[in-house]
């Protein structure tokens, strides 16, 4: 039990803020106790300040319980003090931003009668305008929206989609990067894909392509030319991606899919929500919430005039439900949303051992002008966004509002892209001197971790970003292109890739990777990384200059092991005592410039084993997104034609299991004498509290 000092507070679901709030308990007359909000307590707090009374440090302990959240929780510079807002201890509070829905009754199914029955709840600021929501949550999990075509039962969804069967002005053949921005505002279904639904402004149509998702609102349907009509233009043509089709897509919230158990729809004309309950939900036990505001909490600074919210720390905290509403494209990851927890011009503060869930958006966002922040330790997940994004201005950009020096370690980071698919579990964009260590990432249908916000070699702001020890795994899921485990953008100095698992990345149809080092990625250095079980090669440079790959393991890329896109007059990286398993698939994948003549790679002093048996195949080349495997380089042709890996070895690294993915080394392995070290990947992943740093 922790002492309690003189200047704590107390918030309880019993209390009244009409009372001091210095007792964690109502006293026996009813005429003190604890208070009722948290926002009470932190007026109180400021109110000690101003008026000089102030002894600090102080902690507002938060009984367990459900605080129900209007509109946002916000501090500002006033705030800043030396102050934790904790869990009281053995307790866990919830702050929601959600309603809970009641007066359900049963009711016909409103547009199949014989369907059966559905449940049904009045909502009268739904009917009179007041209230919109998009996410509901039932007996503690999201459910969706009825969409077609449905996700079949088990599937991963990658296969449950329609396509486009036309749109005009897209060129389809030889498509290039420049073709990119060809939007549109209509496009013609194939039949029976669509049609001209109740509710249609509220239908959207979600098209997956490339790298990124785009939410498009229908303004209108033509059911004999079978026309779709956005409300806006599309920002990326319709296309697939480079390949010669049209784009994948899926219908949201079409009020005649509502069928499966599962599914809800909220008819905003009548203010009736419609549930289909699945098997064993009873109707007096139901417990619905839905969402009432798009953020939990705002720490709001003032970095222009040097005004910062500073010293704040959460702690043990449960956020949850916050709602979405739509965006224009991002152009990658998803970097247009904000955080359920944002802040802004904030420094020296923590969020702790919180959990973050059932949001729209990233779960949290550091912004401009925050330094020094410490996320740690947090569960976040079921989000409609990414976890975490940090980042600030960028090199161009005012000094007051950059972004660094943050700790993000130890935290479960799951379940995310939801809503906005393309949204990655960490993205830290213009931002520099962050430790991103011991995380757990997975379940994201795009990258891990993104970092760096720069294509090309222009001056960036990120630098001495150390990503080490994450776990990352199941990313893509097939929905998207282009992605990475760790991926990253622009000339970073002092950035370290180290020591991380990744394994399991599925793209839809080009660019799965473990490590992406993509446009203009200089000066990193990758190092002790265990890569494996990717659908593309487990390590991808587009293009870069000056890196660094040394003592990793890269297995299993379903198409080749290590891939350079573009040779330049430069070294492009270095690649030295690293371990490379095949099955069967080349280990060098040579992209759309295989110009051997700029010696653009320094590779030596590696080992390359096929698990399939017989020489690996050094080197094929990759064109059209596809592997031409002939002329195929054995270890002779690539010495020859490259001057490269002239003490790189080709033996059984001795792997403990390497097909249940046991990389660990015998004794007696090869590598050894190639100077290869041990990596221990005892501590990847989150830490227990007493071992975190």
């Amino acid at each position: 039990m922790p002492i309690f000092q003189p200047d704590d507070l107390f918030v309880s679901p019993l209390g009244d803020d009409k009372w001091s709030g210095r007792l964690p308990d109502p006293n026996a007359e009813g005429t003190d106790g604890p208070l009722a909000s948290l926002a009470r307590a932190r007026d109180l707090l400021r109110q000690r300040k101003q008026q000089g009374r102030w002894r600090g440090p102080a902690t507002v302990w938060i009984r367990g319980g459900r605080y129900e959240l209007a509109a946002p929780l916000v501090f500002t510079p006033d705030d800043s003090a030396p102050v934790t807002y904790a869990a009281y201890p053995g307790e866990q509070p919830v702050l929601s931003g959600g309603r809970r829905i009641t007066g359900w009754r049963v009711a016909p199914h409103p547009i199949y009668p014989t369907l059966g029955e559905v449940w049904m709840a009045e909502l009268p600021d739904v009917a009179a305008g007041k209230w919109v929501f998009r996410q509901l949550f039932v007996n503690g999990e999201r459910r969706h929206r009825p969409r077609l075509p449905k996700i079949a039962p088990g599937s991963d969804g990658r296969d449950d989609f329609y396509r486009i069967a036309h749109a005009a002005n897209i060129r389809l053949e030889n498509a290039s990067i420049a073709d990119l921005f060809d939007g549109s505002e209509r496009f013609t279904a194939a039949p029976g894909q669509f049609d001209a639904w109740r509710n249609l402004d509220d239908v959207e149509v979600v098209l997956l392509h490339y790298w990124v998702e785009e939410r498009m609102s229908v303004a209108s349907y033509d059911p004999e030319a079978r026309e779709v009509v956005f409300t806006r233009r599309t920002v990326f043509a319709l296309r697939d991606d480079f390949t010669p089709r049209y784009a994948r897509y899926y219908v949201d919230n079409v009020f005649e899919a509502l069928t499966e158990p599962g599914e809800w729809y909220l008819d905003r004309t009548t203010g009736r929500l419609y549930y289909v309950p699945l098997p064993g939900e009873r109707i007096e036990a139901i417990e619905a919430y839905a969402p009432a505001v798009e953020q939990l909490l705002r720490l709001d600074g003032d970095p222009d005039h040097s005004r910062y919210v500073e010293f704040l720390c959460f702690r043990g905290i449960v956020f949850e439900h916050a709602d979405w509403r739509a965006f224009d494209l991002s152009p990658q990851a998803a970097c247009h949303l904000p955080g359920a927890l944002a802040l802004t011009g904030a420094r020296y503060c923590a969020i702790e051992d919180c959990v973050v869930r059932r949001v729209g958006y990233y779960g949290i966002e550091l912004g401009d002008g925050c330094r020094g922040i410490r996320i740690v330790g947090n569960d976040i997940g079921d989000l409609g966004g990414g976890g975490v994004k940090l980042g600030g201005a960028d090199a161009c950009g005012p000094p007051c509002r950059r972004n660094g020096d943050h700790c993000i370690t130890d935290n479960h980071i799951h379940d995310g892209g939801k809503v906005f698919h393309s949204a990655v579990g960490i993205l830290a964009r213009h931002t520099f001197g962050n430790r991103i260590a011991h995380n757990h990432i997975h379940d994201f249908y795009y990258s891990g971790i993104s970092c760096g916000w720069v294509w090309g070699y222009a001056e960036s702001v990120s630098r001495d970003n150390r990503l080490e020890k994450n776990h990352i795994h199941d990313l893509g899921k097939g929905w998207l292109s282009d992605m990475g485990g760790i991926y990253t953008l622009g000339v970073q100095p002092g950035t370290v890739i180290r020591g991380n698992l990744i394994h399991d990345v599925e793209k839809a149809n080009y660019g799965g990777w473990a490590i992406y080092l993509d446009e203009g990625s200089a000066h990193i250095l990758v190092e002790d990384n265990v890569c494996y079980n990717t659908s593309s090669q487990p390590h991808h440079t587009h293009y870069g200059r000056e890196n660094i790959l040394r003592n990793n393991i890269w297995a299993f890329g379903r198409e080749g092991m290590v891939a350079l896109s573009r040779a330049e007059e430069h070294v492009s990286y270095t690649f030295e005592r690293n371990i490379l398993l095949a099955h069967g698939q080349p280990i060098f994948i040579g992209g759309y410039a295989n110009d051997f003549s700029k010696r653009s790679v320094i590779s030596d002093l590696n080992l390359f084993w096929d698990a399939a048996g017989g020489e690996p195949t050094l080197m094929a080349t990759q064109r059209d997104g596809r592997i031409h495997a002939a002329p195929a380089f054995g270890l002779a042709q690539w010495q020859a034609a490259t001057g490269n890996d002239r003490n790189s070895i080709i033996a059984d690294p001795g792997f403990t299991d390497p097909a249940r993915f046991d990389f660990t080394l015998s004794p007696d392995s090869p590598a050894w004498r190639l100077g290869f070290r041990p990596i221990d990947l005892s501590d990847v992943g989150p830490r227990p509290p007493d071992r975190r740093d």
